[in-house]
């Protein structure tokens, strides 16, 4: 990683991705997690604070070493145990059918290979079990998909290799997934081709 995406993005991203609009988000869509947790880009803990009381344990994953040490004093005040496992969400060192849930927040956008990704939380998933997610995607509208695509490039520089045209619930279909319940739309006061959000819950079949 350049000096720029491991020490600068991350604490950008603690900044515009810690609001209390998004904390509500991530607080809804982390109900209804319990038991031994995976989290995917687990970042600086942001979702530390809505775990359910039910969570015992979080194996996280992030390759930010900045991102790890910003989220220390949140995992410090949790009373779940959480522990990094892995740096990508493409290979983790957990065993099959071992996970009661896994949890995603704006890390499918980045992921190098996120149908990857999704099939080792597939696997590391016991059957029946859920994924949680919150991701920002493609917009339905046209308009708005068209500039998502023109931006993309710079996008993806800029951000360490964020996408903004990806369809998360196509993605976790495609993964194997039932999409149980998602709920889209626009957040107030953010420019629409960053603002498209997708919040749901998947079935591991």
């Amino acid at each position: 990683m350049g000096l720029y995406s491991e020490r600068v993005l991350p604490r950008l991203i603690d900044r515009a991705c810690g609001s209390a609009q998004l904390a509500k988000w991530r607080g809804l869509v982390a109900e209804g997690l319990f038991g031994d947790v995976v989290e995917i880009g687990f970042g600086s803990g942001l979702n530390v604070p809505v775990y359910p009381a039910d969570v015992r344990r979080v194996w996280a994953v992030d390759p930010s070493v900045t991102a790890r040490r910003l989220a220390a004093e949140r995992i410090a005040a949790s009373p779940v145990d959480i522990e990094h496992v892995a740096l990508h969400g493409e290979s983790l060192p957990l065993d099959d059918a071992t996970c009661d849930g896994a949890l995603t927040t704006f890390t499918l956008c980045t992921v190098s290979d996120p149908a990857a990704a999704l099939a080792e939380l597939h696997r590391v998933l016991r059957p029946g079990m859920r994924l949680h997610f919150l991701e920002h995607g493609l917009s339905p509208d046209a308009r708005v998909a068209a500039w998502q695509h023109r931006i993309d490039p710079i996008q993806r520089r800029i951000a360490d290799g964020c996408h903004l045209s990806r369809d998360p619930v196509a993605m976790i279909s495609a993964a194997g997934f039932e999409v149980l319940d998602h709920n889209s739309r626009y957040v107030p006061r953010a420019p629409r081709p960053w603002g498209w959000f997708t919040g749901g819950v998947a079935r591991r079949l």
